[in-house]
C-alpha cells in the first residue's frame, strides 16, 4: 500500500504589524517582549515566554535586513530576498516613512542638517518620543529632500516615484521639503496654537501659486524655490497702501460692500487702514530672506492677532478677505491685477487657515 503526501514548502515573510510597530517606536527586544506580554499574547496564542522572545528577535532581525531597502523603497519591490506580498509592502513602507506631528513641529522649517539632528535628544525629552525614532524620522526628511530637492517636475510626483508613498504622505513630505528649503520660522511662541496640518495646508497653495513651477513646469527644483521674479514683483502693490487715494478708495468699496453683513463692522471699518498696510508690507517685505522667513510671524502679528483681539468670527474674516481681495479689480488706478491675485490668492487661503476664532 502506498502513502501520498503532500506538501507545500513557502518562504513568505511574515510580517508582524503590531512588532513592526514597537521597532518603529525604538523598543528594545527586550522592551518589545514585556509589551507584547502585557497586550496578553501569551494567554491568547499558549506560547511561552522564551518563544515569544524568539519570535520578538527574529522579527527584529528582519527589520534591520529590510531596513537598507526602505531607505530606497524600489529596492524592496525589485528585490528577491524576502518574499512580500505587494500589500506588505507598501504597508512596511508607509509605516516607516510615517512620523509624528508632534515630532515634525519641532523640526519643520528648520535645516536638515547635524546641527539640526544633534538637538534631536532635546525634542525627544520634550516630546516623549524616543531617540531612535525621532532620529529615524529625521533622517527620512533628510533623505527625502537630499533626493528631490533639485529634480525636474511636481514635488509630490517626484516622493511618490522615488519612495511609493500614499498621496496624502508625499504631500506632507512636499510640505516638509518646501519648509526646510525656505526656512520658514514655525517655532516662535505665537506660532505654537498652530498644527502641522495648518502649515502643510499652507505649503500646498504656495507651491501651487508662488513657486516657479506655478509659471514653469520645466525648471529645475520648480516646486521647491520661491519664484524671486514675483516676489521681487510685489513691490509694486505698495501703491495701494501708499496712494491715498487708492487706500481710500478701496476702504469705501470694501465697506459699502460689507455694511450690514459683518457682526464687527465697526471694528473693521476703523481697522481697514491698519490691515491692509500689514497684508500689503508684509508682501512688499518678500524680496529679503529673512522676511521670506518670518511670513507666518509677520501674517500672526499684522491681520491674526488684531482680528482676533477685536473678536471676529471666522465668517466674518471670510467675508472681509473675498470683498478686500476682489474689490481691487474696481479700482481703476490700479495696474497690478495679475499680480494681486497671485499674491492674495494664496494669502486669503492661508490666513483663513491661521485664524483660529
Amino acid at each position: 500500500m502506498t502513502n501520498e503526501l503532500d506538501i507545500f514548502v513557502g518562504n513568505t515573510t511574515l510580517i508582524d504589524e503590531d512588532v513592526y510597530r514597537l521597532w518603529l517606536d525604538g523598543y528594545s527586544v527586550n522592551d518589545a517582549v514585556a509589551l507584547r506580554v502585557h497586550s496578553g499574547i501569551l494567554e491568547q496564542t499558549g506560547a511561552t515566554a522564551a518563544v515569544l522572545q524568539s519570535d520578538t528577535m527574529d522579527h527584529y532581525r528582519t527589520f534591520h535586513m529590510l531596513e537598507r531597502l526602505l531607505h530606497a523603497p524600489p529596492k524592496l519591490l525589485h528585490q528577491l530576498i524576502f518574499q512580500i506580498p505587494p500589500s506588505r509592502q507598501a504597508l512596511l513602507i508607509e509605516r516607516y516613512y510615517a512620523f509624528d506631528e508632534a515630532f515634525v513641529r519641532e523640526v519643520l522649517g528648520k535645516k536638515l542638517s547635524k546641527g539640526t539632528k544633534k538637538d534631536l535628544d532635546d525634542i525627544s525629552t520634550k516630546t516623549g518620543i524616543s531617540l531612535k525614532s525621532c532620529r529615524r524620522q529625521f533622517d527620512n526628511f533628510k533623505r527625502v529632500f537630499k533626493v528631490v530637492e533639485e529634480m525636474r517636475g511636481s514635488l509630490v510626483d517626484n516622493i511618490q516615484q522615488h519612495f511609493l508613498l500614499s498621496d496624502r504622505l508625499a504631500r506632507d513630505y512636499a510640505a516638509i521639503v518646501f519648509f526646510a528649503n525656505n526656512r520658514f520660522e514655525t517655532g516662535k511662541k505665537k506660532l505654537q496654537y498652530l498644527s502641522f496640518g495648518d502649515f502643510a495646508f499652507c505649503a500646498e497653495l504656495m507651491i501651487q501659486n508662488w513657486t516657479l513651477g506655478a509659471v514653469d513646469s520645466q525648471v529645475d527644483d520648480m516646486d521647491v524655490d520661491l519664484d524671486k521674479e514675483f516676489l521681487q514683483d510685489l513691490k509694486e502693490l505698495k501703491v495701494l497702501v501708499a496712494d491715498k487715494d487708492l487706500l481710500d478708495l478701496h476702504k469705501s468699496l470694501v465697506c459699502t460692500t460689507l455694511r450690514g453683513k459683518l457682526s464687527v463692522f465697526s471694528e473693521m471699518e476703523a481697522n481697514f487702514k491698519n490691515l491692509s498696510r500689514g497684508l500689503v508690507n508684509v508682501a512688499a517685505k518678500l524680496t529679503h530672506n529673512k522676511d521670506v522667513r518670518d511670513l507666518f510671524v509677520d501674517l500672526v502679528e499684522k491681520f491674526v492677532e488684531p482680528c482676533r483681539s477685536d473678536h471676529w468670527p471666522l465668517n466674518d474674516v471670510r467675508l472681509f478677505l473675498n470683498q478686500y481681495s476682489a474689490s481691487v479689480h474696481s479700482l481703476d488706478g490700479f495696474r497690478h491685477q495679475g499680480l494681486w491675485d497671485r499674491y492674495m490668492g494664496t494669502l486669503r487661503g492661508c490666513l483663513l487657515r491661521l485664524y483660529h476664532d
